[in-house]
């Protein structure tokens, strides 16, 4: 990925926040037809390893279990907040004129072969800590165990597990950085004027990296 040094992040604990909050990864593969892409939930495992290790599961319909390279390293893409920057939020606009539209966004990549496990007794421990800790925020948890065991025991036949050992990771947080402060300070009053979840999200990410 491409990152210019204003916008990289390197610090860990703030990038595995990021993929423990924005946990829908897009997980990337070579295969003998090409590059093939799933979106799923990952968990994010401390492993004692310097980056962690991802886990997950896939359709056993889902042909990207069938056509993997093992030689050529996977990519689990973290996509977090963005928005459209609109260059009359610049003061620079009436300055100079010499400004453009632009994105921000933060996302995280994480590369590394991929392990595809189909023990049943590994594949329900996987579901029941991605099922626990996506539920513990309702005040009623749904677990497993609320429903049948044989409905989830055929459950458990129609997918395969996958591990991810995160070999190398980047994080990109491009939040205006590049700009002034008085442009800034216009991108964060006009993404606060909108007075969305989204635009007041990326306001923070703008103000913080300030």
């Amino acid at each position: 990925m491409y990152i210019p040094k204003a916008n990289q992040e390197t610090r860990l604990p703030i990038l595995h926040d990021f993929m423990q909050t924005h946990p829908l990864a897009s997980l990337i593969t070579m295969g003998s037809t090409g590059l093939i892409a799933s979106h799923i939930p990952l968990v994010l495992i401390d492993d004692a390893s310097e980056f962690g290790l991802l886990r997950g599961h896939i359709s056993r319909a889902n042909p990207q279990s069938r056509d993997l390279n093992p030689s050529i390293d996977a990519l689990a893409i973290f996509s977090g907040d963005q928005h459209y920057i609109t260059p009359t939020w610049y003061p620079m606009k009436q300055e100079t004129g010499k400004v453009v539209p632009t994105w921000n966004y933060a996302v995280v990549h994480a590369y590394g072969p991929i392990r595809l496990i189909e023990d049943p007794a590994w594949l329900m421990a996987h579901l029941e800590t991605l099922t626990n800790t996506h539920e513990a925020s309702f005040p009623k948890p749904w677990k497993i165990t609320d429903a049948p065991p044989g409905y989830i025991a055929s459950q458990l036949k129609g997918i395969i597990g996958l591990e991810l050992p995160i070999r190398r990771l980047e994080g990109k947080w491009k939040v205006s950085q590049n700009r002034n402060t008085a442009d800034r300070q216009g991108v964060a009053k006009g993404l606060t004027d909108l007075n969305t979840t989204e635009s007041l999200a990326m306001k923070s990410m703008v103000e913080d990296a300030t």
